[in-house]
């Protein structure tokens, strides 16, 4: 699908091409087979960790990085904001800046007029708070060379968000917008208080907001964006089916929306696909994945010139 759009919820190691980690596999000698279904977040999590164990070279990550903004371009993807977890490479490529680093290099070599994108730090509740500190001091000192906001990831109804309310607070003081994650694992609660502990800018997934009427009203008057990613939710059984997933509901209800893939390589499905799924399955017209598109510019963190021609594009489109 060409019409212009950014891809706003995008995990760094979920994004190899199946072709480059097939390769990483068999340079390493480990079996690689992932899945596209998974019976909860913690099998999926485990399937994250192998592919992460794939990287072992800085240049890796410069190769990464560079093939997601090409494949990126190719989609239409004008924008796209990538989760990276420094920490969680524990130092065996290095010191977490060389890793950031190697991956903005990568975004860098990649990028032209068609295509760029920034990087969200994410801390993972899952890590001693020392790594969201790490993480924190990591997306203030980048702020301006690359990174585009704090994220928060992993298992969120083990560890809440209220455990995070002191790194967010300085994150925004620091001039960086809070993009957790929240609404997969756990319910509504978990979406609220990353709203009003946290000041998310935006919220990864959020699906879960519409068990809860109030806060779905809440989402659409402060215009919260959801980046939402169907097939993603379906694998990772959030969802067991198509029919059941909120998507429609939430445009109904006024709340600003976007579409990402997620995890491609591990899902098996590119933003093309969501935005075809939001068509062929739930109906959207023309008008409304316009819509879609035009919410995912202006809810990124996109450069003002590259966002402006893209939305120049998206009002000529269809």
């Amino acid at each position: 699908m060409t019409l212009p759009k950014a891809e706003l919820h995008l995990h760094f190691e979920g994004a190899i091409r199946a072709a480059t980690a097939a390769e990483l596999a068999d340079r390493s000698g480990r079996q690689w087979s992932p899945t596209s279904t998974y019976p909860d977040l913690a099998a999926f999590v485990r399937t994250y960790e192998s592919a992460r164990d794939l990287v072992e070279t800085l240049d890796d990550l410069r190769r990464i990085a560079r093939e997601l903004v090409e494949d990126a371009a190719a989609q239409g993807v004008v924008w796209s904001e990538v989760h990276l977890v420094p920490p969680t490479y524990g130092g065996r490529l290095g010191h977490d800046e060389a890793v950031l680093e190697a991956v903005l290099d990568g975004f860098a070599a990649g990028s032209g007029p068609a295509s760029a994108a920034g990087v969200i730090i994410g801390v993972n509740r899952g890590l001693p708070l020392e790594a969201a500190g790490r993480s924190l001091r990591l997306a203030t000192a980048y702020a301006d060379a690359g990174v585009v906001g704090l994220g928060l990831a992993g298992d969120e109804a083990g560890f809440p968000a209220a455990l995070f309310t002191d790194v967010f607070a300085r994150a925004r003081d620091a001039g960086l917008r809070a993009l957790p994650h929240a609404g997969e694992g756990a319910g509504p609660g978990s979406v609220r208080a990353c709203v009003e502990e946290l000041g998310a800018a935006r919220i990864n997934h959020g699906v879960r907001a519409i068990e809860d009427p109030g806060l779905v009203e809440l989402l659409a008057e402060r215009a919260i964006c959801l980046d939402v990613c169907p097939s993603s939710n379906i694998a990772l059984s959030v969802y067991s089916s198509m029919a059941e997933h909120p998507l429609p509901r939430l445009l109904a209800a006024g709340v600003p929306v976007s579409l990402g893939s997620d995890c491609p390589l591990f899902v098996g499905r590119t933003v093309v696909d969501e935005y075809r799924l939001a068509i062929e399955h739930f109906g959207l017209g023309p008008a409304d994945v316009a819509r879609i598109a035009h919410t995912s510019l202006t809810a990124s963190s996109c450069p003002p010139d590259r966002r402006d021609t893209a939305l120049a594009a998206l009002s000529r489109w269809g």
